[in-house]
């Protein structure tokens, strides 16, 4: 074993580790000599840290739903960090952005453009009930940083109530809110009053739902909310990148529990907005407005990046405070690219499409689990779909080791994907992606699922 390889039985991560036996054995049939020159070189000059460098590979091209290596060989992209709802390169969203180039690439931060406020009334309009006042940001964790200096002024409490195992960001106030050791391990002192509750995950429940949530998850948001007395704001991911998808009436109960406590509700819909889950924003399938949305990365159209923190319009209170300040606040070429991306999603049936094929690629994934004995779980909204690797179903436990075998044996057949909390596959493919490219993505994962079955 390479003497820095983690414990994979302790794996509790946003991605797959970038340091393991696996993926050297992977790397040293598939990255030849020249490739392993250029990762060298980046290697040397980048600070090392988990989940990245060392680099997996080297890129020289993206398009639509594929990533493209040095050597040129095609990786369909069913992880892209997800900001490639509109896949990547869409002609729209390059000819946006350089007309935007052409006309007024860059904006100080005491003048306006109408770019800008173009993009901010586009998503007032889109976003649901009295979400109607926008902040943008160069990064999602920015905009969560904001969500949260607003939370406070608004609220004169700091504390807040955030998900175990949850993602928000890497700096030290977002990985504070955050719930994932490989970020908050070892850190030191972080944030104060950040509480942590379970999250709503039915497979692995700590309440001992049986698979059916009880809700117990969300009766638990209120008793802490009453315990703790003062908090500021609720803080979690409308659906986890896992996929953890809560059931109907989880948010409704949060929202009612809020609201009796006086404690705001900040979702984080950065990974998952515009339409990943087959509508614009995911809080739509649960029928409640939070206080504030923050969305990011596909926002950019796979471009640019940008994010957006979305309040309603009574949390107008921040008149003589600097909640965000960034230079890049109101980009113009951001908000072009923006501004393309969703007209891509609109015109081009990118909601229903999300729907049908993710619709589609469950029913075949739940097909195979009826076939392989390895998947424990297949769940999933739109194309935010997960499939978790088990050594037993009756026990659960995690089959690290077949999900790292699947995924390497995948990458060497064409399909890039994720790997999160070590043993679940996370497919999240571009929304443009058609029917008959799905088709061949499964057929790659059935053949992988066969491998790893038969030994």
């Amino acid at each position: 074993m390479h003497p820095l390889s983690p414990d994979l039985s302790r794996i509790r991560s946003e991605g797959d580790i970038n340091l393991s036996p696996r993926r050297e054995a992977w790397a040293a049939e598939h990255v030849p000599p020249s490739t392993r020159a250029v990762l060298a070189r980046d290697e040397a000059v980048f600070l090392h840290q988990s989940l990245s460098t060392p680099c997996l590979n080297v890129l020289t091209g993206a398009e639509g739903i594929y990533l493209i290596d040095d050597q040129g060989r095609r990786y369909m992209d069913f992880h892209g960090n997800n900001v490639h709802q509109v896949g990547f390169g869409h002609p729209r969203v390059i000819e946006a952005i350089k007309r935007q180039l052409d006309a007024l690439p860059f904006c100080p931060r005491r003048y306006t453009n109408e770019t800008a406020i173009l993009l901010a009334e586009r998503l007032a309009k889109l976003a649901p009930g009295d979400l109607n006042k926008i902040l943008f940001a160069p990064g999602g964790t920015s905009a969560i940083g904001m969500a949260l200096k607003l939370a406070r002024y608004a609220t004169g409490r700091y504390k807040t109530i955030s998900m175990w195992d949850s993602f928000h960001g890497a700096s030290l106030d977002a990985i504070s809110v955050g719930g994932e050791e490989i970020f908050r391990g070892g850190i030191g002192p972080l944030m104060p009053g950040a509480e942590h509750v379970p999250p709503p995950d039915a497979y692995r429940c700590v309440w001992g739902c049986g698979g059916v949530c009880n809700l117990k998850c969300a009766d638990y948001i209120e008793y802490a909310l009453e315990k703790e007395g003062d908090v500021a704001a609720v803080i979690a991911e409308t659906v986890r990148c896992t996929p953890f998808v809560p059931p109907t009436d989880y948010w409704r109960k949060v929202r009612e529990a809020c609201d009796r406590h006086g404690t705001l509700l900040i979702l984080d819909e950065i990974p998952i907005c515009l339409g990943r889950t087959g509508k614009m924003f995911a809080v739509e399938h649960y029928g409640i407005v939070p206080d504030m949305l923050v969305i990011g990365k596909g926002l950019g159209g796979g471009v640019f990046p940008m994010a957006a923190l979305i309040a309603r319009e009574g949390l107008d209170i921040a008149k003589s405070k600097a909640l965000g300040h960034y230079t890049h606040e109101k980009s113009p070429v951001g908000c072009a690219a923006a501004l393309a991306t969703l007209e891509v999603i609109e015109e081009e049936g990118l909601l229903e499409n999300a729907k049908t094929v993710g619709r589609y690629a469950q029913e075949q994934l739940r097909g195979m689990a009826e076939r392989f004995s390895l998947i424990g779980d297949v769940r999933g909204i739109g194309l935010l779909i997960g499939v978790e690797l088990v050594k037993d179903r009756e026990g659960r436990e995690k089959h690290v080791e077949a999900a790292e075998q699947v995924l390497y044996s995948a990458l060497s057949k064409g399909l890039s994907f994720k790997l999160t909390m070590g043993n679940i596959l996370t497919l999240t493919p571009p929304l443009t992606i058609a029917k008959d490219q799905m088709d061949q993505a499964l057929e790659i994962l059935e053949g992988c699922f066969a491998e790893v079955e038969g030994g």
